[in-house]
């Protein structure tokens, strides 16, 4: 192998582990603000899950065979026939996206990783093609995601605070009522959880089941999940807790039920991610490593094992060395969580990540949470949310697609001076 794509590799490699970093950092981190933000786990448990969990997401279900250009944003003929351009827009697009969640994470901010990468290959094709190559149509249709999926999921949040409240806490014997309506609530969460396993986590490990048939297993896994959690929950012995705080729980073991609960969401949820999301997020890395072995661009590239631990790995160090700003974020400064109000978040999120999925709506999970997280908000009364942090994240979703393009063109131009002609 010649020096210049030795060079081109490890640059990919450098580039492909410091997006995995910046995953970590923010979308891991926002998807664990919830559980740890409620007390439902600490950091460490959070960094545990999603080390554990998105490890074998992205390890283990992630080998999808991954388009060199994401969701035909740009029309790739052109590149099919430039390899040079190929590694340049692939490597601007990953520096990209990666500072600018770096940025985002170290104030705090939630944003998109898919929207960013979008943005940056927009910007990267604009420069390198011309606007006419850009599908703006499915740039619209991204753009509609914001408003839809956040508002979706701040809905189903909002209904199932209310629920608990009312089917629950509002009761004169909470108790009683908790072990006759937690199970519900259990078997809806291991429902979508499983639903988001079957339907979407397990297709490259030899599972890949039809619609129906994953529909029934989650089903089946959930209806037993629920039988048996009924079967401990009637063993409990609840003790009354008073709380001077409003929207307490009034009894302790309620809540941490609903911290089981969490984590089972968390887990779930943490496995889709790294089956999906993180294997699309190096799937540039592999088309450059497609490139440099063969020296031509192929229409899809699989991504190698080795790419998948790399991506892996670097996220679980993302979330464990600068997750935790995004986490507060999320976790505490929109609004106030318990463990109740956080597996309604949650479960709202993954509930709508399952319906868009399902839809091809373009989803953000980040946007998804954030959004859930403004229902539970709202089902305890506008003043309860903190409008000054949600005025911050809005504008930082509005921005995160243009910085992207921005920071892609720059990283164009400093990348083609460095590599174009430099392929073997």
């Amino acid at each position: 192998m010649e020096v210049s794509l030795l060079i081109i590799l490890a640059a990919a490699i450098v580039a492909g582990l410091y997006m995995a970093w910046a995953i970590g950092a923010n979308d891991v981190a926002n998807s664990m603000g919830t559980s740890v933000g409620s007390g439902a786990i600490t950091v460490g448990g959070a960094i545990l899950i999603a080390g554990v969990f998105e490890f074998l997401g992205a390890f283990l279900a992630g080998g999808e065979v991954t388009s060199t250009i994401r969701k035909g944003i740009i029309d790739s003929e052109v590149l099919e026939h430039d390899p040079n351009l190929l590694v340049v827009g692939m490597l601007s697009a990953l520096l990209a996206a990666s500072v600018w969640l770096t940025i985002a994470s170290a104030f705090g901010w939630p944003v998109s990783t898919t929207h960013t990468i979008i943005g940056a290959i927009i910007g990267f094709a604009i420069v390198a093609i011309g606007i006419e190559a850009v599908h703006w149509w499915d740039v619209a249709a991204i753009a509609a995601s914001w408003v839809v999926t956040p508002a979706l999921a701040g809905v189903i949040s909002f209904l199932l605070v209310l629920s608990v409240q009312r089917l629950i806490f509002d009761k004169s014997d909470p108790a009683l009522y908790a072990r006759r309506y937690v199970p519900f609530y259990i078997f809806a969460a291991v429902f979508v959880t499983a639903a988001v396993t079957f339907v979407k986590g397990l297709k490259h490990v030899g599972l890949d089941l039809s619609l129906p048939m994953a529909l029934l297993y989650s089903v089946l896994t959930a209806g037993i999940v629920a039988f048996v959690s009924r079967l401990v929950i009637n063993r409990l012995r609840f003790q009354r807790l008073e709380s001077s705080n409003e929207g307490q729980s009034r009894f302790n073991d309620v809540e941490r039920v609903f911290g089981v609960l969490m984590i089972i969401t968390a887990s779930g949820m943490a496995f889709a991610h790294g089956s999906n999301d993180v294997a699309n997020a190096i799937g540039p890395v592999a088309a450059i490593v497609g490139v440099v072995s063969t020296g031509g661009v192929a229409a899809k590239s699989t991504i190698p094992i080795w790419v998948l631990l790399l991506g892996a790995v670097g996220i679980v160090i993302g979330l464990a060395t600068f997750g935790y700003k995004v986490m507060a974020t999320i976790g505490r400064k929109i609004t106030e969580l318990t463990p109740s109000r956080g597996f309604a978040a949650e479960f709202a999120a993954a509930s709508t990540v399952v319906i868009a999925s399902g839809t091809g709506l373009p989803v953000s999970t980040t946007q998804t949470l954030v959004g859930a997280v403004l229902g539970v908000g709202l089902a305890r009364g506008v003043e309860a949310l903190d409008f000054g942090v949600v005025r911050t994240i809005f504008i930082s979703w509005l921005i995160t697609l243009p910085i992207g393009a921005v920071f892609a063109v720059i990283f164009y131009f400093i990348l083609s001076a460095v590599f174009l002609g430099g392929i073997g």
